[in-house]
């Protein structure tokens, strides 16, 4: 530590030097007031302060100690006063002392010098912390704030469907000692275009966080830019946003890539064109039969993620939704939960666990279905929460 000491006492001052001039300290004493001030208004740098309450009069000293705040502000101060004048102390706390010691006839003080200024600057640094950890929450906040900005809470939707849709970020973070759950990386959308036609969406980019976040932002921009008329193609659609990715380094750089399903939903044929850069296929639950299934295979039906390569092969598949039947598409979050203080068995949620939970409550409404799905994937983690961000969108065919 670098320690200026302003004292009264030559003899004491000595030892002072002793005890504190050890394990590296940087010691600077004086008896003298004005060089005490002079040496406050240096540009040398100090880790913590040590001084007198009544040197050379407590008035003085309480003014030096005014002044050495305003220089100091992010310097500690422990103020030392006689056992006979330890009501001084108040006035020193009320102007914004924090640490202090009480020097005993005997000079047993001294033993606990050292200890008492290390003290105060630990606190002193425990103070900046706890600073950069509340603004750094903060932007944390405003971050996952902004990404829930873009998630659609309320969902039209044509007469005799419906839509439902959630999110859940599978990180919480502990910063400025509160819990703060992390913005990430998934994205779904879904929106009723003039003609009647219902455009869905799911997205993940690759990772967490700020990076994740501002990725699926500026897919969401994209999307949002788009006229009425280039909707109708999935994989033109896919494609463009490819290319419009790969020129833009928060989503690109670094390796990332966001999978992505999109889809245009036609009530008066029943269809739904989509097309799939990387992500998990839809699934179709017939409520009258029961029959649950992917409604395309991977290989054949899903391009590369977007943001890897500029010029992207996809296809525009159709699938027909029948009546009283649901579509789900979902991120792989839902399906990758797995107890994580499990040793040497790894096992998942998996598509067996969703496909049990959808037949579940197949007689049970399309918001049931949803909170079990989570419910269910996050009780299959014993405890210890699904590892990746998680959404999940229903659409519903009576």
């Amino acid at each position: 530590m670098r320690i200026l000491v302003g004292w009264d006492d030559e003899a004491q001052i000595e030892l002072l030097k002793m005890y504190l001039d050890v394990d590296g300290n940087a010691v600077i004493t004086t008896t003298d007031p004005k060089q005490f001030e002079m040496l406050v208004d240096s540009p040398q740098t100090f880790d913590v302060i040590l001084m007198t309450t009544s040197h050379p009069d407590s008035d003085s000293a309480f003014a030096t100690f005014q002044k050495l705040l305003t220089a100091r502000p992010g310097c500690p101060v422990v103020a030392a006063c006689n056992q006979t004048e330890v009501y001084r102390i108040a006035r020193f706390m009320g102007a914004g002392l924090r640490s202090y010691l009480i020097r005993d006839a005997n000079g047993d003080f001294l033993f606990l010098v050292q200890a008492i200024l290390q003290a105060a600057v630990h606190q002193v640094e425990m103070d900046r912390e706890k600073q950069v950890s509340d603004q750094l929450r903060k932007e944390v906040e405003s971050v996952r704030e902004l990404q829930e900005s873009i998630i659609p809470s309320k969902i039209d939707t044509p007469d005799g469907y419906n839509i439902l849709a959630r999110y859940e970020s599978s990180q919480i973070r502990v910063i400025g000692m509160k819990p703060v759950t992390m913005a990430g990386g998934d994205y779904y959308e879904a929106f009723t275009l003039p003609d009647n036609r219902m455009v869905v969406l799911v997205g993940d980019a690759s990772g967490h966080g700020m990076k994740a976040c501002m990725s699926i932002f500026t897919m969401h921009t994209l999307i949002r830019m788009i006229r009425f008329d280039e909707y109708m193609d999935a994989a033109k659609l896919v494609q463009h946003i490819n290319e419009q990715l790969c020129n833009q380094a928060v989503v690109s750089g670094e390796g990332g890539f966001i999978t992505m399903l999109y889809g245009v939903f036609d009530p008066e044929t029943r269809t739904l064109s989509w097309a799939s850069a990387g992500h998990q296929m839809p699934v179709l639950h017939n409520l009258e039969t029961d029959e649950i299934y992917e409604v395309a295979t991977p290989e054949e039906s899903s391009g590369l993620p977007i943001g890897l390569f500029e010029f992207g092969d996809y296809k525009t598949n159709h699938t027909v939704i029948p009546r009283n039947s649901r579509l789900l598409l979902y991120t792989d979050g839902l399906i990758e939960a797995f107890p994580g203080n499990e040793r040497g068995v790894h096992e998942e949620y998996g598509m067996a666990g969703l496909y049990k939970t959808m037949r579940e409550t197949r007689d049970q409404p399309l918001d049931v279905c949803l909170h079990r799905l989570f419910a269910d994937s996050f009780a299959f983690t014993k405890g210890s929460g699904r590892h990746d961000d998680t959404s999940v969108l229903l659409l519903e065919s009576e």
